[in-house]
C-alpha cells in the first residue's frame, strides 16, 4: 500500500487510443488473430472468486461493445471511462482476463488484485507519534512572532525555506493540491478553511462518490492522508502548524480499501480521472499502488494495469495536472538492473521474485511525467529506508529520519503534521517527502499560473538546491555507513535527483 513510515461515457476516439499506445510503449499493436466479440462464450463460469479488473481498449475500439462482450463473459461493467479507453468490471469468472484478452480491440485486461472483494486483510501501517501536550507547550513558547505556535518544531519547512517564502506569498486560492490517500479530515482546526469540499470525492472501487463527507477517512481509520494533507496545505491562523503552501486548497481523493487500507488500480485511475475532471492543479501520492510492489509489462495483469494507470496519468498531465509521488520506503535503488521484490502480492500470500525495475514499475511513481521524489532528514541526508535511484529520482524533500535529530523544542526528527481528532503527530517516509514537494508545486502554480505540468517539473528541478552524493549516511540501526550506493551524473545524484526543492525560489 502506502509508501509510510506507508472514468466515461461514450466510445473512444481512435487519435486517444492510438496516441496513447503508441506515445506511452507500452503495449504492442492488437493483432489481426484477435477474436471477434461473438466468439465470446456465452455461458461464462462464474465459480471462481469475486475479482475487479481493468479492461483496456485499443485503437478503434469502442466502449459500448466491449461492455457486452464483458458482460458475455461473464462481467459486470462498474464504469466506463472513454475518454482513456479504460473500463472496469468485476467478475466471478476465474478466465475472465483472459478470454476479456482475445476480444477484438480490447489491448489488456487484467484483474487488479489477488484477493477476492470485499475480502479482508491485514495491512502494516506507518506508526504515528502524537505530540505531547508538554511537546507541543515547549514549541508555542519558542515560536517567534508571526509563526505558528507549533512551527518550531518544523525543521522541514526550514530546510527548503518554506518560513521565508512565507514571506512574500503563501500561495494562491485558486491552486488546489488533491491528496489521492487514505482521506482527509476537513474538519481538522489546521485545514478547514482550505478544504475544497467541491473538488473532493471517494472513489474506492472506481467510481467517485462526492456526497457529503466521502473524503474522510473510514471511522477509526488511517489518519495518513490527512498528515499529508497538512503539510501541504495547514492554514496559517495561530493554530498548530503551517503547511508548505498555506495560502492554496487542499482536497481529498480517498482511494483507500476499508479495513485494509490498500490502494487498487480502479480506485486509483478513478482518482486521477477526478482530478483532472475537477480542475485540480497537483495532486499528491505518497502510497504505490496495491497489490504490487511493482508491475511488470511481461505478466498479462500487471500489463494492463501499468497501462490503465498510465492512461489516466497522461490524461490528467493533459488537463493541467502535475503528478508528484513518492519513491517508496524500500532503500532500494531503482535504477539498479535487477531487485528483489519479496512482498507482493500484498493482499494474499507474497511470492519472492526477481525483478528488472524498468520492465516492473513501482506505480505511480515511476509512470511518464509523474514527479518521482526520495526523501532526506534534518542533516540533509538520504533518510535510510528511502528508496533512490539515478535518472529516476526526480527531486528530494524532507520526510524526516528519527536518526537525524533537529535542535528543535521537540528535538525529533520525523514530520510534524495534522492527524485524525483535532490534533498533532509525527510520521516519516517518503510519504511525508512527497507532500513538500507538492506545496513547493503549488507555490509555483500560484506565481506562475499558466504553466504547463512539464513547466512546472522543470522549474522544480531547476530550482532545486543541488546536492553532491555524501560520504557517509545513517543505516536502519543508526549506524553510520559509506554511502557507496549513491551514483551522481548529469548534474544529479541517484540519492536526491536534481536536488532539495525550495520554495523560497518558488515565490520570488
Amino acid at each position: 500500500m502506502a509508501h509510510l513510515g506507508s472514468r466515461r461515457r461514450r466510445a473512444l476516439a481512435v487519435p486517444v487510443g492510438l496516441a496513447l499506445t503508441a506515445s506511452l510503449g507500452l503495449l504492442p499493436a492488437v493483432t489481426a488473430s484477435a477474436a471477434p466479440l461473438d466468439t465470446v462464450a456465452q455461458a461464462a463460469d462464474t465459480t471462481g472468486p469475486k475479482l475487479s479488473y481493468v479492461v483496456n481498449l485499443g485503437p478503434y475500439g469502442q466502449v459500448k461493445h466491449v461492455k457486452k462482450a464483458i458482460e458475455r463473459a461473464g462481467g459486470t461493467v462498474v464504469i466506463a471511462y472513454d475518454k482513456i479507453g479504460v473500463i472496469v468490471a468485476t467478475s466471478s469468472n476465474p478466465d475472465f482476463a483472459k478470454t476479456m484478452r482475445t476480444v477484438k480491440h480490447v489491448a489488456s485486461a487484467g484483474a487488479t488484485r489477488t484477493a477476492p472483494l470485499q475480502s479482508v486483510q491485514t495491512h502494516e501501517e506507518g506508526d504515528t507519534q502524537k505530540l505531547s501536550a508538554s511537546e507541543a507547550a515547549k514549541a508555542a513558547a519558542a515560536a517567534a512572532p508571526g509563526e505558528e505556535p507549533l512551527e518550531p518544531n518544523q525543521w522541514d519547512l526550514r530546510a527548503i525555506k518554506a518560513d521565508q517564502a512565507h514571506k512574500i506569498n503563501d500561495g494562491s486560492k485558486k491552486v488546489t493540491v488533491g491528496v489521492i490517500d487514505t482521506g482527509v479530515d476537513d474538519t481538522h482546526p489546521d485545514l478547514a478553511a482550505n478544504f475544497s469540499k467541491s473538488q473532493s470525492a471517494n472513489c474506492v472501487g472506481g467510481v467517485a462518490d462526492t456526497s457529503e463527507g466521502a473524503w474522510r477517512p473510514y471511522t477509526d481509520g488511517s489518519d495518513h492522508g490527512t498528515h499529508v494533507a497538512g503539510t501541504i496545505a495547514a492554514a496559517r491562523n495561530n493554530v498548530g502548524i503551517s503547511g508548505v503552501a498555506p495560502g492554496v486548497k487542499v482536497a481529498g481523493i480517498k482511494v483507500s480499501e476499508p479495513a485494509t487500507s490498500l490502494f487498487y488500480t480502479e480506485a486509483v485511475v478513478c482518482g486521477f480521472m477526478f482530478a483532472a475532471e475537477k480542475g485540480i492543479e497537483v495532486t499528491n501520492n505518497s502510497y504505490y499502488v496495491d497489490p504490487w510492489l511493482f508491475n511488470c509489462k511481461t505478466d498479462d495483469d500487471q500489463k494492463a494495469l501499468v497501462e490503465a494507470l498510465a492512461r489516466a496519468t497522461k490524461y490528467a498531465e493533459r488537463k493541467g495536472v502535475l503528478n508528484v509521488a513518492s519513491a517508496g520506503n524500500s532503500n532500494q535503488d531503482l535504477a539498479a538492473p535487477s531487485l528483489e521484490d519479496a512482498t507482493s502480492p500484498n493482499d494474499t500470500t507474497p511470492v519472492t521474485r526477481t525483478i528488472d525495475p524498468s520492465v516492473c514499475l513501482d506505480l505511480p511513481t515511476q509512470l511518464p511525467g509523474v514527479v518521482t521524489v526520495s526523501a532526506t532528514g534534518d542533516k540533509g541526508l538520504r533518510s535510510y529506508y528511502s528508496s533512490y535511484g539515478l535518472g529516476v529520482v526526480d527531486v528530494s524533500a524532507p520526510g524526516g529520519d528519527k536518526w537525524q535529530i533537529p535542535a528543535t523544542p521537540d528535538a525529533n526528527g520525523r514530520v510534524l503534521s495534522t492527524i485524525l481528532g483535532g490534533g498533532y503527530g509525527y510520521k516519516q517516509g517518503t510519504s511525508m517527502a512527497a507532500p513538500h514537494v507538492a506545496g513547493v508545486a503549488a507555490l509555483l502554480k500560484s506565481k506562475h499560473p499558466g504553466a504547463t505540468p512539464a513547466q512546472l517539473q522543470r522549474m522544480l528541478k531547476a530550482q532545486s538546491d543541488k546536492q553532491v552524493c555524501p560520504s557517509k549516511i545513517y543505516d536502519a540501526t543508526g549506524a553510520l555507513i559509506d554511502a557507496t550506493t549513491c551514483q551522481s551524473k548529469w548534474g544529479q545524484t541517484g540519492y536526491y535527483g536534481h536536488g532539495q526543492v525550495n520554495a523560497l525560489n518558488a515565490v520570488k
